[in-house]
């Protein structure tokens, strides 16, 4: 009962008008309200990621609100197990070594895939998106569920798309590998929420970017195996 109060309160907060941590307020009045003119592109544009910033900030929020201890030590132990990509390197050597010609096509590509997303993610786009970590002690993420708040700018997910472009690498060359890679790469990217070092809208864009910056790798390393 007592979470369920606290999602409610936490959802009329949003309803006023609360506005997400780590956002740029230019153009912005005290209120939350784009002071360019709701008949401006740059009142509408503003006003749609303010309110998509809000319900960003709400289920962050709700996840934290929601007492789950054993979903708390899982997340907690799969946000440590995927740092580095060490989930993927470990899928990639079961691949390589039992799946045969087309399993070794898949871990090079895959992590082929990793390689070339985890630099788009950290040399172009964090520096570029400039979004503040999670408030994670003003929103009461429990202490059980924590891991190490990461220094890097939160937008997007680095782990999510990491993830994510192994599977599709991967996938390209076995594709039955592809249902529980992705399985895979979905937990992880949960994982992030649900420690408290991401809010939700950061590992949907790194699922996308890993999707697409690991499609165009596979598509590259195939054109060129023939």
């Amino acid at each position: 009962m007592a979470a369920t109060a606290r999602i409610g309160a936490i959802l009329d907060r949003v309803t006023d008008g609360l506005r997400t941590e780590g956002l740029s307020t230019e153009g912005l009045s005290p209120d939350g309200a784009s002071t360019d003119g709701p008949g401006t592109a740059g009142g509408t544009s503003r006003g749609w990621l303010d309110e998509l910033s809000r319900v960003d900030q709400a289920v962050y929020e709700a996840i934290a609100a929601t007492p789950t201890p054993r979903m708390d030590r899982a997340m907690r132990w799969v946000a440590h197990a995927a740092d580095y990509s060490r989930l993927s390197m470990a899928a990639a050597t079961g691949l390589a070594l039992w799946g045969g010609r087309p399993g070794r096509r898949a871990a090079v590509g895959g992590l082929a895939s990793v390689a070339a997303t985890s630099a788009a993610v950290n040399l172009m786009m964090k520096p570029l998106g400039r979004r503040r970590r999670p408030d994670r002690e003003g929103a009461e993420v429990p202490a059980g569920r924590q891991v190490p708040m990461p220094a890097s700018r939160s937008f997007p997910s680095g782990h999510a798309a990491a993830a994510t472009a192994f599977a599709t690498g991967a996938a390209r060359w076995m594709p039955a590998a592809g249902a529980p890679l992705y399985a895979l790469a979905a937990i992880v990217s949960y994982s992030r929420v649900h420690t408290g070092v991401h809010f939700p809208g950061d590992v949907v864009a790194g699922a996308v970017i890993g999707l697409t910056v690991g499609s165009l790798t596979a598509g590259v390393l195939a054109s060129r195996w023939g």
